[in-house]
């Protein structure tokens, strides 16, 4: 459903949950999950949160995205290292250097077989993340090959020079492993990534025959969605929410 072409004598409803899912290894990890009201079919959206954690941003994310007709599903991938405030489990898991790139790919896809397990699943879905969480959903749609499109909102680090235990492969040279439709949204005033880190990236998606549409926006830079951050832009952060629902529509429904 475009942004706000609902019907005022209809408004869409929508069903949430916390949930225990299974992740990689098998391990049982939190998940919020927000659903349509009625029995579908509904395409499917795992939402990969960013560095700054499992927060109130992306609960409200997914549930923009059920309210959108999708079902939608948000894992915490820093389950395995407690609970507590957001941004106090964030900045325990910055400290350790973050997450393995292997462990976040074993929970998307878990994330995936849980939404396709729906009675109401339509047997597509697509995966989106943003800052770090971009640069996931990027490295999980390209390893996997199970998703049905990707959404990449301003990933840092897609193009990486410095490759560490946890991320171990430059996310940019899996492009020939990908099978799936992606769209990049990014700021022109953004550092990571770069401008120049963007056209290298569009480079290796051309070099590769790829399908993907890329949409950069002049006075904007990094986190253009965060509303409650000084990088929020509404016009450019509302455009390109419409560009994404679109681009899901097309793919997954």
């Amino acid at each position: 459903m475009p942004w706000n072409q609902f019907q005022t004598n209809a408004i869409p409803t929508i069903t949430t949950e916390f949930i225990s899912i299974r992740g990689n290894n098998g391990d049982s990890i939190h998940a919020y999950a927000a659903r349509p009201a009625g029995a579908g079919p509904f395409p499917g959206v795992v939402l990969v949160h960013h560095l700054p954690g499992w927060d109130e941003l992306y609960l409200e994310f997914t549930r923009r995205f059920a309210q959108h007709g999708f079902s939608a599903i948000s894992p915490d991938l820093y389950c395995r290292e407690g609970h507590g405030a957001p941004d106090d489990v964030a900045a325990k898991v910055r400290g350790a250097g973050g997450v393995a790139d292997a462990q976040v790919v074993g929970d998307c896809v878990g994330a995936m077989q849980h939404l396709k397990a729906q009675a109401g699943s339509n047997g597509k879905v697509g995966i989106i993340g943003s800052c770090s969480g971009g640069r996931h959903a990027y490295v999980v749609a390209c390893s996997s090959r199970a998703f049905d499109a990707v959404v990449d909102l301003w990933g840092g680090r897609v193009v990486q020079d410095e490759l560490t235990e946890k991320q171990p492969v430059s996310p940019v040279t899996m492009t020939k492993d990908l099978n799936c439709p992606v769209l990049g949204i990014f700021g022109n005033d953004d550092q990571a990534p770069s401008p120049a880190q963007v056209d290298q990236h569009e480079a290796e998606l051309k070099q590769h025959g790829k399908n993907y549409e890329f949409h950069r926006y002049d006075g904007a830079g990094h986190g253009i969605w965060y509303y409650s951050f000084p990088l929020y832009r509404p016009q450019q952060a509302m455009d390109s929410w419409g560009k994404v629902l679109d681009f899901f529509e097309k793919n997954l429904r």
